[in-house]
């Protein structure tokens, strides 16, 4: 990917240095001492200075620099490699004597190695590219600022704006600065290992993975009955059948996929983020479970939605295979934290808008009474409801200044009936530990589906 500056290129143009002012200055200076006091070797020592700023202005640029930003891998992910670089060419006649470049760059994208061509140094412990790059430019030439590193965090982040500034005439004209429009970057979240139970509370697609409580073609065994029209052949169950001396098929529960409905709580940001290898802040750990729920079970063949709880109620539709994944991916790069003091809509988030037969996973740290709130309405509509705890176990207590350690105490205890109230309403909270973390709870809720209901509830 590239973004030129053929504008801000063109609209460049050049300028006198110091250099130049100082050449002439001391010319003039020579000329004029050697005629108010008659010194002829004043001029002889000023003829150097004159004829060496007149050779050097014999041929002047013409074009400006141009200035590039290059990017190999526009989709990245966390903790893997990025690669990029700034390509600044001279397209006038003319060799630069210097070029100087400089970028901005995201602090999430970490810049190891830096340097034009081959010669990249390390630069990760002076400055990073804050720092100017130096380089030459013969005529009609091109080199790149290659830079190396590694993507610390997911989201989409900047390469750029860039700059350059060149010299020309043995330094005494600068062009003016020339800037790129800077670059985004994909860093996609970085999915843990992920898998869960086959378990789900129902399972109500035409194909799929998981058994449901349907009669028809799939692996697990519901049964015996007497032969009937349509039944095949390989189906007939021979020693019941002699026992009974009458054809018997051994009948069997279809599998069928599942919806998934992954449910962001996005009401509040706590913990700081410290990238791949760093600490997780809620987003963090959020963006990432999501992204390892949805590969979860769209490679098992099961249908996945999104949905962000907050101001914006954005939501992806559900789908399955490849292309969701990626789409799932892509949209998960817009999660943020939306502190907004207004009510959820209620016509977004609630019940009536859900599946019945989904599973939804809310991915919340329970910051927000409304989330709770939201849980529990969730809960009564009859949906299978999961909580998934995404606060940071890290998370550092306030100061020992005043009554804060006391508020800390209490905001806790108060956390812990928030939570035991949502379990008294159906509604398991399980804390997010990578694979496994579902496992008893998906038992729990699918062996709650299928049980019998008391009393017409």
């Amino acid at each position: 990917m590239t973004v030129p500056s053929e504008e801000a290129s063109e609209a460049a143009g050049w300028a006198p240095t110091w250099a130049l002012g100082r050449a002439v200055l001391l010319t003039g200076l020579l000329l004029i001492a050697a005629v108010l006091i008659g010194r002829v070797d004043l001029v002889v020592l000023a003829t150097p200075f004159a004829l060496g700023t007149a050779y050097a202005l014999r041929r002047r640029p013409t074009s400006a620099p141009r200035l590039e930003i290059l990017t190999g891998d526009a989709q990245l992910v966390e903790g893997g490699a990025m690669t990029t670089s700034i390509g600044v060419g001279n397209p006038d006649t003319v060799g630069y004597d210097v070029a100087v470049v400089r970028t901005r760059i995201s602090p999430w994208l970490r810049v190891e190695r830096a340097g034009f061509g081959g010669t990249a140094v390390d630069v990760s412990r002076s400055g990073g590219t804050d720092r100017p790059f130096v380089t030459s430019l013969p005529t009609r030439t091109a080199v790149d600022l290659e830079l190396s590193g590694t993507a610390l965090r997911w989201g989409r982040h900047r390469i750029g704006p860039a700059g350059a500034r060149v010299a020309a005439a043995d330094g005494l004209l600068g062009s003016r600065a020339v800037v790129t429009e800077p670059v985004k970057v994909r860093v996609y979240p970085r999915t843990e290992p992920f898998e869960a139970v086959e378990e789900m509370p129902r399972a109500a697609g035409l194909v799929g993975a998981h058994r449901s409580r349907r009669p028809g073609e799939g692996g697990e065994l519901a049964g015996v009955r007497v032969f009937g029209p349509g039944d095949r052949l390989r189906r007939i169950d021979w020693r019941v059948s002699l026992r009974a001396r009458q054809l018997h098929v051994a009948a069997t529960l279809s599998d069928r996929d599942a919806e998934v409905v992954v449910l962001l709580d996005v009401l509040a940001e706590a913990g700081r983020p410290g990238g791949v290898k760093g600490s997780a802040s809620v987003l963090d750990t959020t963006v990432r479970a999501a992204a390892a729920i949805a590969e979860h079970y769209l490679h098992r063949g099961d249908r996945v939605a999104m949905l962000e709880y907050g101001s914006a109620a954005r939501r992806l539709r559900p789908a399955t295979g490849r292309r969701q994944y990626l789409t799932v991916l892509e949209w998960l790069l817009d999660v943020r934290a939306d502190a907004s003091a207004h009510e959820p809509y209620d016509q977004v988030f609630g019940p009536q808008l859900l599946s019945a037969d989904a599973l939804v996973v809310v991915l919340t740290p329970l910051l927000d009474e409304r989330s709770a709130q939201m849980l529990a309405r969730l809960a009564r509509g009859g949906r299978f409801v999961v909580a998934v705890d995404t606060l940071p176990t890290d998370l550092s207590p306030p100061g020992d200044r005043g009554w804060a350690p006391v508020a800390y105490r209490l905001w806790r205890l108060d956390r812990d009936t928030m939570i035991a109230q949502l379990r008294e309403h159906g509604v398991p909270v399980v804390r997010w530990a990578g694979a496994g973390s579902l496992d008893q709870v998906l038992r729990d809720v699918a062996r709650l589906a299928t049980a019998p209901r008391v009393g017409g509830r």
